[in-house]
């Protein structure tokens, strides 16, 4: 059996479930001044009435991370950063503390020029005068050789956590690679409080199964793994929604899914039936990220979305004041007119009456124009949103789970819709979209069960230079020689056994065709007028899956 749990912005869900389907699964109110509560409390009300001992792992979904960037309540990061010519690393400021160091390492891995040592000491001083506990050291170039971050790390003396950029991804990308570690290190002791918090919630209700935790692109991460890389725990919440509609429903087409929930809803697209992924790392704020995500969109509409007026204007969202009236809240919200226009029966409908009518009079219009006109309202916000969604998606190649689909254009046959309000907001959708609209079994908590039923996922890139004799796999810290006849071949199995090392350490273990060789390339190196050497690249990759289909046939 697994255990999944997701953390909402109004609810969290935790589900068991097994290869049969849902076992047992209990919602409570989100409390977002201490987020630890409402995972206790999910715990302990679906453990009650289960034995623990048949759990074979827990995940969970968390929007610790995401709520603290979002929010600005992120550390100080010490962020220190070399780079060479060629580029200017001020472009890439970010946080207080962002020092830049001279000294370079080439495309190659050579070191062109050591790092200035007195302005090392100076930054490092600099960031310890004005109480910075956590750093980030990234050198342009590092995964080629990680030298520089690693003098970086070392001068760090006293830090609590240093996040070095080469341990991230195998990828090339220096700005993102400056914006990742930055962030990694801001949500660090946040998450890690979390986690010691998680742990002992379970150690007290004598709980021993793994923890892992959902990252963006819908695998998982061993919790102890996911203490060094908290970055990779963003936008875990929508990556839930992605993974329960691929558990819930058979989808082999283009689709789109919506997760309604109290607070937001999540927009998601499929082609061909696989989800859509962002390739090259998803952007928070104006800082793009090496973080790895599934393709999806926010908005702020949900079911507790506030309508109120503004300027003599009506407006939904994205404000969530508290509960709906009907649910005994003080402000009326969407679900309140979806109750008073009959599209939903949920909590006090009486109260979600009073509500509206008061506000109507305030606007000097009917209840039933007003009602009419949120809802209207909404729908435009979601319909507006995947309609920009899918524009942008359709404006460059199309990359899913598995493949990059060249020339695709996706076209929706279905719209797949999830969450609370999931009912009441069907035949709007339809009617909306032109589309069928499919309700799945436990759409209530669909993302705890895309929690609970998500696999590991993890990747590596292999980089050899055979005229340097040169093996390098910088996010898991192999640094070896190689000799001048390595071969691409030679290259992908290896990094398929690295790979499978690796998560091996971690308690896990996968059969070899899981690990898939998704980028390669060998290109000769010529100096004068003869091949010097190869230059070789593999990236290898544990895809991100469910564990179990639950289809059932069922649904609206």
């Amino acid at each position: 059996m697994w255990l999944g749990l997701d953390v909402g912005g109004t609810h969290t869900d935790a589900v068991i479930v097994n290869e049969g389907g849902v076992v047992s699964s209990v919602k409570v109110a989100t409390d977002h001044h201490n987020l630890i509560n409402s995972i206790k409390a999910a715990f302990t009300k679906l453990l009650e009435k289960n034995n623990h001992t048949n759990i074979a792992r827990i995940n969970l979904s968390t929007t610790l991370s995401t709520n603290a960037i979002v929010e600005g309540k992120t550390e100080k990061v010490g962020v220190i950063v070399s780079s060479g010519p060629g580029i200017n690393p001020a472009f890439f400021s970010c946080g207080e503390q962002y020092h830049v160091i001279d000294g370079s390492i080439d495309h190659r891995g050579k070191e062109v020029k050591t790092l200035n040592a007195e302005e090392l000491q100076r930054a490092v001083e600099a960031c310890q005068k004005n109480g910075v506990k956590v750093f980030a050291a990234v050198s342009k170039f590092s995964t080629r050789n990680p030298s520089h971050e690693e003098h970086i790390s070392d001068a760090c003396t006293g830090a609590d956590f240093i996040t070095m950029g080469h341990r991230l991804s195998g990828n090339l990308g220096f700005p993102r690679r400056i914006a990742t570690s930055y962030f990694n290190s801001a949500v660090w002791r946040l998450f890690n409080s979390f986690a010691d918090a998680v742990e002992k919630n379970l150690a007290d209700l004598h709980v021993k199964s793994p923890v892992h935790i959902l990252k963006a692109d819908g695998g998982t991460l061993p919790l102890s793994e996911a203490r060094h890389l908290p970055v990779e725990s963003i936008l875990s919440g929508p990556a839930a929604s992605v993974m329960g509609i691929s558990a819930l429903c058979n989808i082999s087409a283009d689709a789109v899914a919506l997760d309604i929930g109290g607070t937001t809803t999540d927009i998601s697209l499929y082609a061909d039936g696989e989800p859509l992924v962002e390739p090259h790392g998803i952007s928070l704020g104006a800082l793009p990220t090496l973080v790895r995500s599934l393709a999806t969109r926010s908005i702020g509409i949900g079911g507790d979305s506030a309508i109120r007026l503004s300027d003599g204007a009506l407006r939904v969202g994205p404000e969530r004041i508290g509960p709906s009236m009907a649910e005994g809240g003080s402000v009326p919200t969407l679900l309140d007119a979806l109750n008073f226009a009959g599209n939903a029966h949920h909590g006090d409908t009486v109260m979600s009456k009073i509500g509206i009518e008061k506000l109507a009079q305030e606007a000097g219009i009917t209840p039933q124009k007003l009602t009419s006109d949120a809802i209207a309202l909404a729908v435009k916000k979601i319909t507006d949103a995947v309609d920009s969604l899918l524009k942008e998606i359709n404006d460059k190649p199309v990359y899913t789970i598995h493949e990059m689909l060249e020339g695709k254009v996706i076209t929706p046959k279905a719209l797949y819709v999830m969450g609370g309000p999931a009912h009441a907001f069907a035949p709007l959708m339809e009617k909306a979209f032109r589309l069928p609209v499919i309700v799945p079994e436990h759409y209530l908590v669909a993302n705890a069960i895309g929690a609970a039923l998500a696999r590991t996922t993890f990747d590596l890139t292999l980089l050899a230079d055979t005229e340097r004799q040169k093996l390098i796999v910088p996010n898991i810290g192999i640094n070896e020689t190689c000799d001048r006849n390595y071969a691409l071949e030679k290259a992908k199995k290896d990094a398929r056994s690295y790979l499978m090392s690796h998560l091996k350490k971690m308690g896990i273990a996968i059969q070899e065709h899981d690990a898939q060789i998704v980028e390669e390339s060998s290109f000769n190196m010529v100096g004068g007028f003869y091949t010097t050497g190869k230059n070789i690249r593999v990236r290898c990759q544990v895809k991100p899956a469910v564990e179990v289909h639950l289809h059932s046939g069922g649904g609206r």
